[in-house]
């Protein structure tokens, strides 16, 4: 979700630098062509561009910041991200291949799955409906840690996503700060680049290194299994507007990472986009012991919805209002 999976900080001076609202207004929003041609170039640039920088996120009252390096070598992609705050945890990637370190406690999470729209990366590739959703208009040049940036705000066109604000660097097109807005235009969550250095020397040891030395480490494995809605017995009564599925797996329960889940219990996640913001819809066995109410939590832009459906107890979480994952909630039915 822009899951956003990462970082923080105070951005009070930063704040105080917007464009008033109406300045935006005279500006004339983008062609369909253009927003694709916008956001494309964002993208690439988190993709095959070389930087590392002070990644910093604000949601909610908390605030945390990251260490982050980007290289690419042909088609390889390296990254590396040193968490500075709380647990010390890193997390190396090389293509598709995610190892989560925790040094303290001498615990690796190694994946391969694909990274969604986590910062600085935003489009999801081959999605051309955002100017469906999205009405995206220029406000102009903005300076973000030390770099000159194309500022664009995206309006959405309905009450079912969050609005946007995106500082992109003038030459390279690397976002360097992305504000969630609430209904009223409000900021709902702030992530940026503290200090960034675009275009850095290329060092895929610093990632591969750490991936290779794991003695002494307890590694967990967790199994992905492909599938898909309904051959699990499930299907959307209803679809929410603007959001299609992405991918949809069987996954451990929690606590359950390394080997068999327990009594063979599996739980279902399937993932939908608009093309930029992520919506996970989790299903398990409802158990009396883990599931004690129903609930709806907000950190930030993200909203977790929790509630009981006959034997089933699902879990809605995204960055979306509180409506879309209601929609979601209420347009899933057991069809077996």
């Amino acid at each position: 979700m822009l899951h956003r999976p990462l970082l923080a900080l105070t951005m009070v001076g930063a704040m105080c630098s917007f464009l008033p609202q109406a300045s935006a207004q005279t500006q004339p929003a983008f062609e369909p062509k253009e927003v694709r041609s916008w956001l494309m170039r964002i993208h690439e640039a988190a993709s095959h561009r070389n930087f590392q920088g002070t990644f910093v996120v604000s949601a909610g009252g908390a605030v945390s910041s990251a260490r982050i390096a980007h290289f690419c070598e042909g088609a390889n992609q390296f990254e590396r991200i040193d968490s500075l705050d709380g647990q010390t945890r890193y997390v190396f990637r090389y293509n598709d291949v995610v190892h989560t370190l925790w040094p303290q406690a001498r615990v690796a999470l190694v994946e391969q799955r694909d990274l969604l729209n986590s910062f600085p990366a935003l489009l999801q590739v081959g999605d051309d409906r955002i100017a469906d959703f999205y009405e995206v208009r220029p406000q102009g040049l903005e300076r973000v840690a030390g770099h000159e940036a194309n500022v664009l705000t995206l309006r959405p066109r309905d009450l079912f996503r969050f609005g946007y604000r995106l500082w992109a660097e003038k030459v390279s097109g690397l976002l360097l700060r992305a504000d969630v807005l609430g209904e009223h235009g409000e900021i709902l969550e702030t992530s940026a680049f503290s200090d960034v250095a675009i275009n850095v020397q290329s060092q895929p040891e610093a990632v591969l290194q750490p991936m290779r030395r794991l003695e002494g480490y307890k590694i967990l494995k967790p199994s992905f299994v492909p599938t898909n809605l309904e051959t699990e017995g499930w299907a959307f009564k209803q679809s929410v507007p603007g959001f299609k599925q992405v991918s949809c797996v069987k996954r451990p329960l929690d606590g359950a990472q390394d080997g068999a889940p327990p009594d063979g219990q599996q739980a279902l996640q399937t993932i939908f986009s608009d093309g930029l913001t992520y919506v996970s819809v989790f299903i398990e066995p409802f158990s009396p012991e883990r599931h004690t109410k129903s609930m709806l939590t907000t950190l930030g832009a993200t909203q977790t919805l929790m509630r009981r459906q006959g034997d089933w107890w699902i879990t809605v979480v995204g960055d979306v209002p509180t409506a879309t994952l209601k929609a979601f909630a209420g347009g899933l039915e057991r069809k077996k």
